[in-house]
């Protein structure tokens, strides 16, 4: 199976764009101007970028918009999925915040048409539990690295215990998204050490500096990267 590249935040649709042609499966964006994280979008512009991803016909069959959320009311996140569209609803914000509870709800509400990825800050033996817990509830997990008093979980740039992940790729029978400061320098390791299903990159597929806009060169060497040894 042809591991999966996905690659956050867009904020432009003509980078959303030339990222797909470069072989990226699913088209990340943060759904939500709540001023919590950079490259928020409107539900506007949200929705804006995913109709392109579903329309453009240059775009190779089987790419997908993922609508990353901040929000942690249920009746938020349905707004935003009625007024974005995505294709899946990428829940970024700590475990606890959207609970078992509240991901059960979701399930039941949201448009069967629409799949729910959890990120799961990768710690130590508790990270085992969270996933047993999100993965009955869930079409993907994201393990991603939490930093204690930034938003969510992610967009740190720094990477976490691979072994652990590992593990939770073992345990658990849904895809696994591997992210946490994947580079293209390093994402072929932690593919061969982790075996996940797909792979994620933020920061380090930004321009230097930018904490916003993408840089086209390292996005083409990171989905080379992660492709090598792994074409289908």
């Amino acid at each position: 199976m042809m591991m999966l590249i996905q690659i956050y935040a867009f904020t432009r649709i003509s980078e959303a764009q030339q990222a797909a042609e470069l072989g990226v499966d699913h088209i990340g964006f943060i759904a939500g101007d709540y001023g919590l994280v950079p490259g928020e979008l409107s539900f506007v512009q949200a929705r804006q970028l995913a109709a392109a991803v579903e329309s453009n016909r240059r775009l190779p069959v089987g790419v997908h918009s993922v609508a990353l959320t901040m929000a942690t009311e249920v009746d938020e996140i349905l707004r935003m999925a009625a007024a974005v569209e995505p294709d899946i609803i990428h829940i970024s914000t700590d475990p606890w915040q959207v609970g078992v509870g509240a991901m059960e709800e979701l399930r039941a509400r949201l448009s069967p048409r629409i799949k729910l990825m959890k990120a799961i800050p990768v710690g130590g033996e508790e990270t085992l539990q969270l996933a047993r817990e999100f993965t009955p509830l869930c079409d993907f997990l994201l393990l991603d690295t939490k930093i204690h008093g930034m938003p969510g979980v992610g967009a740190t740039g720094r990477t976490h215990d691979w072994a652990i992940s590992r593990r939770i790729v073992e345990l658990v029978s849904i895809p696994v998204i591997l992210a946490g400061g994947l580079a293209p320098e390093n994402v072929n390791q932690a593919i061969a050490l982790v075996q996940p299903a797909g792979v994620d990159s933020n920061t380090s597929t930004n321009r230097p500096g930018d904490p916003v806009n993408k840089d086209m060169e390292r996005i083409r060497r990171f989905v080379s990267a992660a492709r090598i040894g792994h074409p289908s």
